[in-house]
């Protein structure tokens, strides 16, 4: 198994996830455990790198408090890729997306940078993804998967994003791909 990948993110309460209409094949949901947005992507920083960064996330919260955010989720897009090779079936912040777009603005390179030393190149985007492609998910698959995403409306999926939490991969990947490491509460 190749290493995993740490990150600190924005749990959800992903329950509505299970009353979205079925997939097509080659795509999997998320369990409700793994809905989140992410603050930070630490990729395959190992413990000590996440530990840092949480370190990090610890300090700034001390200098700048971050107020909960209360945000409501919009369309979903393919992310991750070409139109076709997305990586991920991600719904964007409709209420909320200027306060989140602000606070990742804020966090996200203290906390890379204390994980690897690296900052993300690519400007902010919140976004709760929903499902990904299998790994031999085909361009039909995709294409449907897109269409899939284009039908829902999730307007009424309006959330407070009230605390922060440290994820590595799951044990048992085919349960859930993500477990909670730690948590700090915001507020």
């Amino acid at each position: 198994m190749p290493r995993p990948n740490w990150f600190l993110a924005f749990p959800l309460d992903g329950s509505f996830v299970l009353g979205l209409p079925e997939l097509p094949p080659g795509l999997r949901r998320y369990q409700p455990e793994d809905v989140h947005m992410t603050l930070a992507f630490l990729g395959g920083c190992g413990e000590a790198g996440a530990m840092a960064a949480l370190a990090a996330l610890d300090e700034q919260l001390a200098r700048e408090p971050l107020a909960p955010l209360d945000v409501s989720l919009g369309e979903v897009v393919g992310m991750g890729g070409a139109r076709l090779r997305y990586s991920a079936l991600s719904a964007l912040l409709s209420t909320g997306r200027a306060e989140a777009t602000a606070a990742l603005a804020r966090y996200r390179d203290a906390l890379t940078d204390a994980a690897s030393g690296r900052r993300e190149r690519r400007a902010p985007k919140p976004h709760v993804t929903l499902a990904r492609p299998k790994g031999r998910a085909g361009e039909t698959e995709r294409e449907a998967g897109l269409r899939w995403g284009e039908s829902l409306d999730l307007s009424g999926v309006q959330q407070r994003l009230d605390r922060i939490a440290l994820y590595t991969w799951s044990e048992r990947r085919h349960e859930r791909l993500f477990q909670v490491v730690a948590e700090r509460r915001l507020g």
